[in-house]
C-alpha cells in the first residue's frame, strides 16, 4: 500500500481515484488499451493533418488531438514535430484508436504532481524518482499554495485569481522543486487546498439533487449577464439549456437566458451523468453557486429542475421578447451614398437581425464567402462585426472559434461537397458538443442557382441560410433562402458590390466597429470605384495608393490556401493596416511583380479574331499561363481585359474544359452556353455559377470556342 500524494489516502500506488486528473502521467506501456480515459499525459508532436494534431504518448502510442478541442486555429499552432505537449486521453476506440483532449496545463509544474503510468509494473503507477529508490524511500512531489494563499477559502484564493501568462492563477502555479509530503499539502492550503480542482470544467460540489427536486423560492433569480455581480453567492437562474456536456469530472449544463449563457458544472461522481433526466432544449430553474474558474463564470449546481406549465411558459415568453428586442438592430444610414445599398436597406436589416439572433441563441454564424477580394472582404467585415458580440456573450475563452467561423468558396458556388462537408461538420459537433446548428451566411456567394442543390441539403436541417450578393442572382434562390441582400430584388438597377452590401450588414449587426469597415468598400471595386467609398476610405486615413496596395494584397493571399481563412492574416492586412504596412507592401510587391510577368506573356499570346464587328482575344490558359502559380485564371483575364479593350470587346480565356468570359458590354452567359449546347452535340455544355464561366467537355473544345464566337457575335 502507498499513499496519495495529494491527499494522504491509502492507496494502491501513489494516487487515488478522486485526484487522477490533478496529476501528469508520463506513459511506459505499448498498447493504447494500457491507456486510462480521463488521465493527463505527457506527449510530443507527431505530426499534423487537416483535421488535428498527431500527439505520441509515450513510445508506441499515437493519439489524435482533434482541431475541435483546441482553444485556437489549427494553422495558428506554432508546435513543431517533437515539441512536448500535454493532452487528456479521452477515449480509446475498439479499433485502437486515441481521441485526446486539449489540457488547459502545458508544464509539469502546473499540475498537483507527476507520476510514471508503468503498465508492466505492480503498481502500475509510482513516482519518477522511485525507478531507482524504494518506494518506502521516496518523497512525493505535490503542488504547495504561494505563501499568500494559505488558510483561505478556495472560492477566494483560487477563484478569483488573477490569470498567469500560462493559463493558470498566481495560487495555482507549481514549485516543481518542491518536496513536500500531503500533510505539508494540507497544513499549507487547508482542505481546500488538498482537494482543489484544476481542470477547467471540474468542481468541488459533490452535492446531487433529484431532477424533480425542490427549487428554492427563496433564491433570487438573477439574470446570468449580471453573475459577475454575484461571485461566491448563491443565486437562482431561469433559462434552456443550450448543451450538456459530460466531463471525467462532472456534467457541465450550459444555461442560456435571455441576457448570456453560462457553464453549470453538476456533480454526482467522477464521469457519471448528474441529473440524466435534462437535455439540451428543457427549460430550467438551477440554484447555485457562482464561482469562477480559470478566470471564467461558473456555478456550481447545487439543485436542477425541468419546468412546465405556467413556469416554462413564462420562461420562454420572456426569452422570445428579449431576443426579439435584442436581436432587431437600430436603423442606420450607410455610411456612404450607394442607391443600391440604399434600395436593399430592408433586407440588410433583416440579415443583420438574423445573424444577431443566432448570437443570442448560441447558435454558431457561418460565413461562407467567395474566394476572391470582394469575398474576403465582405466575410471580413461580417467577422469584424460579429465576433465582439460573441465575446460579450459567451464568457469562455475560445467561445469566437466556437460561435463563428468563416470559409472561402471557389467560383462563389456552393455545391454538393461544400453544403456535404458543413452537413458532416455541424452534425458532428452537434453529437460531440452539443453544438446548435449553425446559420449560414453566403457573401458574394450562392446567388445563382447552381446552390440550390447545396442549399437543399442544408434545408433538411432547417439550417437558415442568409446570401449577400451585389451582381446577378437567380429568382429560385430567393424562394430557397431566409433573407436575400441583392439590390436587384429589390427593385434597383444600381450596381455594387457584395462588400458594399457586407458593410453594411456588419454596422447594423454591431454599429461600434463602423469605424473599423470605412475602407473595405472602396476596395473591392477593381476600376470605376465610386467616389463616395473613395471620399469615405479618405475619412479613414486611406488614400488611392494604400486602397490599391490592400488590395493587391488581399488578391494575393486570397489565392494562396484559398480553402481556409487565414483569420489572424486578414485581420493583420485589412484592421492592423497601419501597425503592418511592412506587410501589406511587401504582399502587394508580389501581387504586382507575379501579375506583371503573366499578363506580358498572355498578351504575347493571344489569338486575335474578329466576328460581326466585335473584336475576340483569346488566350489558352493551359499553354501560356503558370496554372499552379498566381495569378489565378479570372485575377489574370481581368488584367488582360482592362489592358486590351477597345470598343466592343471581348476576351475569352479557354482551359481544358472551361472557358471564362470577359466584355465590355452586358452578355447573357447562359443564354451562350444554351446557344452553344444546341450547335455542338454532347459537349456537356452549361454556364457555371453566372460568374462568366462556361464549361464542357474537352474533347469539344475548338468546337466550343468557335460557337461561343458565333452566339455572341449574334446576340450582341
Amino acid at each position: 500500500m502507498g499513499t496519495c500524494i495529494i491527499c494522504g489516502t491509502s492507496v494502491d500506488g501513489r494516487i487515488c481515484e478522486s485526484h487522477q486528473e490533478d496529476v501528469v502521467f508520463e506513459f511506459r506501456g505499448n498498447h493504447p488499451n494500457q491507456l486510462v480515459p480521463g488521465r493527463f499525459y505527457r506527449g510530443s508532436v507527431d505530426g499534423y493533418a487537416d483535421f488535428g494534431v498527431f500527439v505520441n504518448i509515450g513510445d508506441s502510442v499515437t493519439g489524435l488531438l482533434h482541431r475541435s478541442e483546441l482553444t485556437r486555429r489549427l494553422e495558428s499552432l506554432a508546435w513543431d514535430v517533437g515539441d512536448p505537449v500535454y493532452v487528456r486521453v479521452k477515449n480509446v476506440r475498439d479499433n485502437g484508436n486515441v481521441d485526446l483532449g486539449w489540457s488547459i496545463r502545458q508544464a509539469d509544474r502546473e499540475f498537483r504532481g507527476a507520476l510514471v503510468h508503468d503498465p508492466s509494473a505492480d503498481p502500475s503507477t509510482f513516482l519518477p524518482e522511485d525507478d531507482d529508490e524504494d518506494e518506502e524511500d521516496s518523497t512525493p512531489t505535490v503542488r504547495t499554495p504561494e505563501p499568500d494563499s494559505a488558510g483561505e477559502d478556495d472560492a477566494e484564493s483560487g477563484d478569483d485569481a488573477e490569470p498567469t501568462s500560462d493559463g493558470g492563477s498566481e495560487s495555482e502555479r507549481v514549485d516543481s522543486d518542491s518536496n513536500a509530503g500531503p500533510a505539508a499539502a494540507v497544513a499549507g492550503g487547508g482542505a481546500a487546498a488538498a482537494t482543489e480542482v484544476t481542470d477547467d470544467t471540474d468542481t468541488d460540489t459533490d452535492a446531487n439533487v433529484d431532477a424533480d427536486a425542490n427549487v428554492d423560492a427563496d433564491l433570487p433569480r438573477v439574470a446570468v449577464a449580471d453573475l459577475d455581480d454575484h461571485v461566491g453567492e448563491d443565486v437562482g437562474l431561469e433559462g434552456r439549456i443550450a448543451s450538456v456536456r459530460q466531463t471525467s469530472g462532472p456534467t457541465v449544463f450550459e444555461l442560456q437566458d435571455e441576457t448570456g449563457a453560462v457553464d453549470c458544472a453538476a456533480f454526482e461522481e467522477a464521469g457519471v451523468r448528474a441529473y440524466p433526466d435534462v437535455e439540451r432544449g428543457d427549460l430550467v430553474r438551477l440554484d447555485g453557486e457562482v464561482r469562477r474558474r480559470r478566470g471564467e463564470l461558473q456555478v456550481e449546481t447545487e439543485t436542477l429542475s425541468v419546468l412546465d406549465g405556467e413556469d416554462a411558459a413564462a420562461v420562454t415568453g420572456r426569452m422570445a421578447d428579449a431576443l426579439d428586442e435584442r436581436a432587431r438592430p437600430t436603423d442606420l444610414d450607410p455610411l456612404a451614398a450607394d442607391d443600391a445599398v440604399e434600395a436593399a436597406l430592408d433586407d440588410v436589416r433583416d440579415a443583420a437581425t438574423a445573424i444577431r439572433r443566432a448570437v443570442i441563441q448560441g447558435r454558431p454564424v457561418v460565413v461562407r464567402h467567395d474566394a476572391t477580394v470582394d469575398g474576403y472582404l465582405a466575410g471580413a467585415a461580417i467577422e469584424r462585426a460579429v465576433l465582439p458580440l460573441v465575446r460579450e456573450e459567451y464568457s469562455n475563452t475560445d467561445a469566437p472559434y466556437h460561435y463563428f467561423d468563416r470559409r472561402p468558396l471557389e467560383d462563389g458556388v456552393y455545391d454538393m461537397d461544400d453544403a456535404t462537408k458543413d452537413a458532416t461538420m455541424m452534425l458532428s459537433n452537434r453529437e460531440r458538443h452539443g453544438e446548435e446548428l449553425p446559420l449560414v451566411v453566403f457573401a458574394a456567394a450562392g446567388a445563382t442557382r447552381d446552390s440550390l442543390d447545396g442549399f437543399d441539403l442544408l434545408s433538411v436541417y432547417d439550417v437558415e441560410r442568409v446570401v449577400i450578393d451585389g451582381s446577378a442572382a437567380d429568382e429560385e434562390v430567393a424562394d430557397a433562402v431566409s433573407t436575400l441582400v441583392n439590390p436587384a430584388f429589390a427593385g434597383s438597377d444600381a450596381d455594387t458590390s457584395a462588400t458594399a452590401l457586407a458593410v453594411a450588414v456588419a454596422q447594423h449587426v454591431n454599429e461600434s466597429v463602423a469605424d473599423d469597415l470605412r475602407h473595405l468598400p472602396a476596395a473591392s471595386f477593381w476600376e470605376d470605384t465610386p467616389e463616395s467609398y473613395l471620399d469615405l476610405a479618405g475619412d479613414a486615413g486611406y488614400r488611392t495608393k494604400d486602397i490599391e496596395r490592400l488590395q493587391e494584397a488581399i488578391a494575393l493571399e486570397a489565392y494562396y490556401q484559398s480553402y481556409q481563412d487565414k483569420r489572424e492574416l486578414v485581420i493583420d492586412l485589412l484592421f492592423e493596416a497601419e501597425a503592418n504596412e511592412r506587410l501589406v507592401e511587401q504582399v502587394s510587391e508580389q501581387f504586382r511583380e507575379k501579375l506583371t510577368s503573366e499578363v506580358e506573356t498572355a498578351e504575347a499570346n493571344l489569338e486575335r479574331r474578329s466576328e460581326g464587328g466585335i473584336a475576340f482575344a483569346v488566350l489558352d490558359t493551359d499553354a501560356y499561363t503558370h496554372r499552379f502559380d498566381f495569378p489565378s485564371t479570372d485575377v489574370l483575364l481581368d488584367a488582360v481585359h482592362r489592358r486590351n479593350r477597345d470598343g466592343s470587346f471581348v476576351t475569352l480565356g479557354v482551359g481544358t474544359d472551361e472557358l471564362h468570359l470577359r466584355s465590355t458590354f452586358d452578355i447573357d452567359v447562359r443564354a451562350v452556353a444554351e446557344a452553344v449546347a444546341e450547335e455542338v452535340d454532347d459537349a456537356g455544355v452549361a454556364a457555371r455559377g453566372g460568374r462568366n464561366r462556361i464549361e464542357f467537355v474537352a474533347g469539344e473544345r475548338d468546337a466550343v470556342v468557335d460557337a461561343v464566337v458565333d452566339a455572341i457575335a449574334r446576340t450582341a
